[in-house]
C-alpha cells in the first residue's frame, strides 16, 4: 500500500468564535492511499485546541507508514485499525484520517457506498443544523440570515449569561426555526446554567450540548436531573470508553470521527449509545467533503445531525454529500461518496 499526505489549510468563510476561542481558519491534512490501482482518501482536521497539528499528524503518519505499507490486503480493517491505535496514544484525527481512507478504499474496490454497506437507506439521512459561533450581534443577525434554507440552527454559546441571552434574542429576531445550544463547556455554575437552560426552553431550544466542564459530571449529572430539554456530551465523548460513564448525566451523545479515530469506532459507539438508551448526535469539525461525507455515510443511523463543516470553508477541495433543503444528501458515489475536486 502507498500513503501520500500533505497539509491543507481550512479558510472559513467567516472568523468562528466558541466558548473559548475564535478562529479564522483551520489546519488539516490529506491523505491518500493507494493498492492495486485504486485510491481511498482521507482527512485529518485539526482545531488548534484540541491538541493536533499538521506537524503532529505527519510525525504520526510517518510512524505509520511501516504498518500501512506492509498491508497487502485492506478489507482486514479488525487488525490494521487496532494496530494503527496501538502506535500512539491520542492522534485521533490522524488516526481517522487512516481509517477514512481505508474505508473509502475498500467501498471504491466493491463499488458500493458505506452507508448501503452497512445496510442503511439514504433516504434516512436526518436534517443537518447549520452552526452559527459567537460574534457581534450583528454579524449573528447576519450569520442566521444566511442560513435560512436550514431547517435548524446549532447556536454556540457559553462566554457569558448576558452575551448568551443577546444572541438568542438576535436570532429570534430573524428566525423562528429551531434551535440548538452549544456551550462548549462554558457554563460553570450549575444554578445559573439551569436557569438559562429554563429560559432557552421558552426560545424554542431543542437541546443542549455540553453545558458544563467536563471534569463537571457530578454536576452535569445534578442538571440531568433538573433540566427540561435534554444535555447531549460533546467533550465528554471523545471514544468508544466514554459511552457508558456517560448514562445519568446526559441524556444523549454527540460523536465526531476526528475525536474517536475514524468511521469503525464511530459506528461502534453508535450501537452502544442506543443499546444503552442513549439518544445519538452526528457532528463535525471545520472539514472538508472528504471528511464529511464520510461521517454521512453513519447519518441514517442517528437522531440528529451537525454535519456543516465543509459549508463554513471556502476552499473546499473535495464534492460529495450536499444539503438539499437543509436535509443531508448522500451522493452516489462508493467508499465515503466523495471525490477530490481541483482547487
Amino acid at each position: 500500500m502507498l500513503l501520500r499526505h500533505a497539509p491543507y489549510t481550512l479558510e472559513l468563510r467567516h472568523p468562528f468564535g466558541i466558548a473559548s476561542n475564535t478562529r479564522t481558519s483551520t489546519p488539516a491534512t490529506l491523505l491518500e492511499v493507494e493498492h492495486d490501482g485504486v485510491i481511498g482518501y482521507g482527512e485529518a482536521a485539526m482545531p488548534p485546541h484540541l491538541g493536533e497539528s499538521q506537524a503532529s499528524v505527519a510525525a504520526f503518519l510517518t510512524l505509520a507508514t511501516p504498518l500501512l505499507t506492509a498491508v497487502h490486503d485492506p478489507f482486514q480493517l479488525a487488525e490494521i485499525l487496532p494496530a494503527l491505535d496501538a502506535l500512539a496514544p491520542g492522534n485521533t484525527a490522524a488516526k481517522a484520517a487512516v481509517d477514512i481512507a481505508l474505508h473509502d478504499w475498500i467501498g471504491k474496490k466493491l463499488g458500493t457506498p458505506w452507508h448501503r454497506i452497512w445496510g442503511l437507506d439514504a433516504a434516512q439521512a436526518p436534517v443537518t443544523s447549520f452552526t452559527i459561533g459567537i460574534d457581534t450581534i450583528d454579524i449573528v443577525r447576519q450569520k442566521t440570515r444566511e442560513a435560512s434554507i436550514y431547517k435548524i440552527i446549532k447556536v454556540k454559546l457559553g462566554r457569558d449569561d448576558a452575551t448568551d441571552r443577546a444572541i438568542i434574542t438576535a436570532i429570534r429576531e430573524v428566525t423562528d426555526v429551531p434551535l440548538t445550544i452549544d456551550a462548549n463547556q462554558g457554563w460553570k455554575n450549575r444554578d445559573s446554567a439551569l436557569r438559562l437552560i429554563e429560559w432557552c426552553a421558552t426560545q424554542g431550544v431543542v437541546f443542549i450540548e455540553q453545558p458544563m466542564p467536563k471534569e463537571q459530571l457530578d454536576d452535569t449529572a445534578w442538571l440531568r436531573e433538573r433540566s427540561p430539554l435534554p444535555l447531549i456530551a460533546d467533550e465528554n465523548c471523545q471514544r468508544l470508553v466514554d459511552i457508558a460513564k456517560l448514562v445519568g448525566a446526559f441524556h444523549g451523545v454527540n460523536i465526531k470521527l476526528m475525536k474517536c479515530t475514524g468511521l469503525r469506532e464511530a459506528h461502534k459507539m453508535i450501537i452502544l449509545a442506543r443499546a444503552l438508551g442513549l439518544k445519538v448526535m452526528l457532528g463535525c469539525m471545520t472539514e472538508t467533503s472528504c471528511a464529511i461525507s464520510a461521517a454521512a455515510q453513519l447519518s441514517p443511523l442517528v437522531d440528529w445531525a451537525d454535519l456543516d463543516g465543509a459549508l463554513l470553508i471556502k476552499n473546499d477541495c473535495f464534492r460529495g454529500t450536499t444539503i438539499v433543503d437543509g436535509k443531508l444528501t448522500l451522493s452516489k458515489l462508493p467508499g465515503i461518496g466523495a471525490e477530490k475536486i481541483s482547487r
